[in-house]
């Protein structure tokens, strides 16, 4: 659908909404030369604006003068959409107040409660949550708001999310538990969280890798710690490759060091019939392949 080109009077109201100029945005609407909900190209309204840049009496004068919070954007945001996402608390409370609809949906499948996370914003998020916002929905790609905030490393906000049901083990179409995606990120205090709520320790992506293999890969050292408390699988993966070859990999000493302490085989052979040793030569890490060549002269 097409929009209407957007007058002198529209961009002047959609001017003041932007800046929170509160006098100016009253004369223009007093004027009756605007709708209160006049779009711009996107879609964006001047409520829409209020809310994301935090002008919270402007909200409020939009409302009382008839503004509908639940218009989208092209994109499919709304203003309290915007609002979660800067942290704008009263905003956020005064919209769900007025009706804003608390599940309202963009195009990629987000909602205000996944901004919120994303940010880290963990006052918004507890009165999303205390308005109805479905904790364990899943936007297109099928990641939960626990899976950003563990992603995004947002303690406050994944400790909530758990105490109010969420589910620890969700997977992302790719097979990426909030887990493997801590991992990957190096948060070990969401890692160390996540399996004391009884996260999978072994989840593994579509390739086979699992936390513990993408963690020594990116040599993550205190997430491999936490990681091993949970006893993981220290063998060969469905990828073909063990949690010290992705190591040796990476040339992480600290992480060969944490694996072999815990009883991975150094002479474990990859999918290419290469060792640990093999792959740390390869790359060049010889302190790690030094190390590994001691501990299979020992092995055997």
């Amino acid at each position: 659908m097409s929009l209407k080109k957007e007058s002198l009077s529209d961009a002047r109201l959609h001017l003041a909404s932007l800046n929170g100029d509160l006098p100016l945005l009253v004369r223009i609407l007093d004027s009756g030369k605007v709708h209160v909900d006049s779009k711009d190209k996107e879609g964006t309204t001047p409520l829409i604006l209020a809310a994301a840049n935090g002008h919270f009496n402007c909200v409020k004068e939009l409302i009382v003068q008839g503004a509908d919070p639940n218009i989208k954007r092209v994109t499919g945001t709304t203003a309290l959409f915007f609002a979660a996402q800067g942290g704008f608390v009263d905003i956020v409370k005064y919209l769900l107040e007025n009706g804003a609809s608390v599940n309202s949906s963009s195009a990629d499948g987000g909602s205000p409660l996944f901004v919120a996370c994303q940010s880290g914003h963990v006052d918004v998020v507890k009165e999303l949550v205390i308005a109805g916002a479905k904790i364990n929905a899943y936007m297109k790609d099928r990641a939960t708001p626990l899976f950003i905030a563990a992603q995004n490393g947002h303690y406050k906000v994944l400790l909530y999310l758990l105490a109010r049901g969420a589910d620890p083990d969700a997977r992302r179409t790719d097979g990426a538990s909030p887990l493997w995606i801590a991992a990957q990120m190096g948060h070990d205090h969401i890692v160390a969280q996540l399996l004391k709520s009884g996260a999978f320790v072994d989840a593994a992506r579509y390739d086979g890798a699992t936390p513990l293999f993408k963690a020594s890969h990116k040599g993550h050292s205190a997430v491999v710690g936490e990681l091993l408390k949970y006893k993981p699988s220290l063998g060969t993966l469905a990828n073909g490759e063990s949690a010290l070859h992705a190591a040796a990999f990476s040339g992480s000493l600290p992480v060969c060091k944490q694996l072999i302490g815990a009883g991975a085989d150094p002479t474990l052979k990859n999918q290419e019939g290469l060792t640990p040793v093999d792959i740390a030569i390869q790359h060049k890490h010889n302190v790690v392949s030094d190390y590994l060549s001691q501990r299979v002269s020992r092995h055997r």
